[in-house]
């Protein structure tokens, strides 16, 4: 008789097999996605995509920052700095070549630095804030020769009548990109006539080149300082009584005075032009004008002298 041990074992191992199924059936039943490799494709059919900006080019000039903004490239601008600046030399008359050996000298570093001096100070913050500006107009004139002689108003106007110009004459910005450091620029244009106002110095070219020494010690625009260069343009005594008297008068005050650009003109229209010099720190130079009416007084007495010997002898 055969004992059922065979039997167990076979009914064990059977047991034992069905219970223990392969580990990879127990994942069959789970979903698993692969990523699809993406279809063969023998040549890209769809073209790049260009850049959406181009770099600034004379071909591809970006917008205007402003009205009247005209964007330059820097060769553009060397060149024409370089171009007004010459012509400009040349013929001191004109003033729209100025302006543009102005704004492409000064820009970007020093009419920067301008308007930080100008953020630097409570009232140089309000005048940009009110962005305020100098016309005929906005000046009233009319009540500026009502104004006390003496005050800046008055003064102001009176310079004006005398040398026959207004303030409506200033050439417009146009080649400084920021548009707040354009404003500074066309602030310090502005201002310029109430610096011969409060120095007294005549529109001549003598007067013109010691206004510009001292706006240079003062502001630092280049333009500045390039045109104290027409000293060499001057006649003999002019070119020696700037580098003994005008010249250092200059350098003296503007180096030591507060800067002007900070100076709310129009605020200041009914105050004493002396004490608004002492205010800013700036002695008021030798009368320029008296000084060259006396030099031709003398002239037409040599002349006269002169014409008098020759028929007398």
């Amino acid at each position: 008789m055969r004992t059922p041990t065979t039997c167990l074992r076979c009914l064990h191992s059977s047991s034992s097999s069905s219970s223990r199924r392969p580990i990879s059936s127990l994942f069959s039943a789970i979903p698993v996605s692969y990523p699809q490799p993406p279809p063969a494709s023998p040549r890209q059919t769809t073209p790049p995509t260009p850049p959406t900006s181009r770099p600034f080019s004379v071909l591809n000039r970006p917008p205007p920052n402003y009205p009247g903004h005209v964007p330059l490239t820097r060769l553009e601008r060397t060149a024409l700095a370089v171009g007004s600046g010459i012509m400009s030399f040349l013929d001191p008359r004109r003033g729209d070549l100025i302006a543009v050996v102005g704004e492409t000298t000064a820009s970007p570093y020093f009419i920067r630095r301008l308007r930080n001096a100008m953020l630097s100070s409570p009232t140089g913050r309000r005048i940009l804030r009110e962005r305020p500006v100098i016309t005929s107009k906005t000046l009233d004139l009319a009540r500026l020769r009502a104004l006390p002689r003496g005050t800046l108003g008055a003064t102001y106007v009176a310079w004006l009548d005398r040398e026959g110009v207004t303030p409506d004459t200033r050439a417009p910005v146009r080649y400084i990109d920021d548009e707040e450091e354009a404003y500074v620029m066309r602030r310090y244009r502005e201002s310029h006539d109430f610096l011969h106002a409060l120095t007294g110095l005549p529109t001549v070219r003598e007067g013109e080149v010691a206004l510009k020494a001292f706006e240079f010690a003062n502001t630092l625009l280049p333009m500045t300082g390039l045109a104290t260069l027409a000293v060499a343009t001057l006649k003999p005594a002019e070119r020696a009584r700037f580098w003994s008297v005008y010249g250092p008068w200059a350098l003296r005050n503007g180096l030591r005075a507060d800067e002007v650009i900070n100076v709310y003109w129009e605020r200041e229209m009914e105050t004493d032009v002396a004490e608004l010099r002492r205010r800013l720190g700036i002695e008021a130079p030798p009368d320029l004008r008296s000084i060259r009416k006396a030099e031709r007084e003398e002239r037409k007495r040599v002349r006269e002298a002169a014409a008098k010997q020759a028929v007398a002898g």
